[in-house]
């Protein structure tokens, strides 16, 4: 299974796009060489994936960085603690079920290492509280899928459309739709898609 582990990695899969998509050698022109943004994989990167939910940045850094000080980052942790000691840390009911859910799902996440993409979708959407964008996100982020894309994320979504200069957002399922033509790199894509999103969001104020 080819995977993401090194920045040449991320370079070979722009040189590859760039050579598909005139668009994204435009866009790679902007960017430079894109992050290799690979974290490490397991109960932590979904638990903080969960923290991170219909929050800002700021205040998700804010309650992790709670969350880890507390000793609260594993799944026994999480099995052991009160409702109270979750509420601390600045987790609301539904972060708390969530947690408690993943905690509770033994996931095997060496397994899962080696798994099929669909699997590994699969596998971590049948928890509560991880949709098919999270697991996607981790994916590609955490376990270096080289093929896996979210195109149900407003930031791509809102980077093809200035790319592409389209007069709105594609919707997930047309965006899904056009990444078909950027396999077998489509992680790759994305990276360049967020890169290149945060440069014009820098230039142009989007909120």
């Amino acid at each position: 299974m080819r995977l993401i582990a090194t920045e040449s990695d991320v370079a070979e899969g722009a040189a590859w796009l760039a050579v598909q998509e005139p668009r994204f050698a435009s866009a790679l022109d902007l960017t430079g060489p894109l992050p290799l943004r690979l974290a490490p994989d397991g109960f932590g990167a979904l638990l903080n994936k969960i923290v991170s939910q219909q929050v800002s940045v700021a205040s998700a850094r804010a309650i992790w960085g709670r969350v880890e000080a507390a000793g609260l980052a594993s799944p026994h942790a999480v099995r052991s603690a009160t409702e109270d000691d979750l509420k601390a840390v600045g987790l609301s009911r539904p972060k708390m079920k969530y947690a408690r859910a993943l905690a509770e799902a033994d996931i095997d996440y060496d397994a899962l290492r080696n798994a099929s993409d669909a699997n590994v979708i699969s596998s971590l959407t049948a928890v509560s509280g991880i949709g098919v964008w999270t697991a996607q996100v981790y994916a590609m982020f955490n376990l270096g899928r080289v093929d896996v894309f979210a195109p149900g994320d407003l930031a791509l979504q809102e980077a093809v459309r200035m790319l592409w200069d389209l007069p709105a957002r594609p919707t997930a399922k047309e965006l899904e739709h056009l990444a078909q033509d950027w396999s077998p790199w489509r992680a790759v894509a994305a990276r360049l898609l967020f890169t290149y999103y945060g440069i014009q969001k820098n230039r142009e104020g989007i909120s």
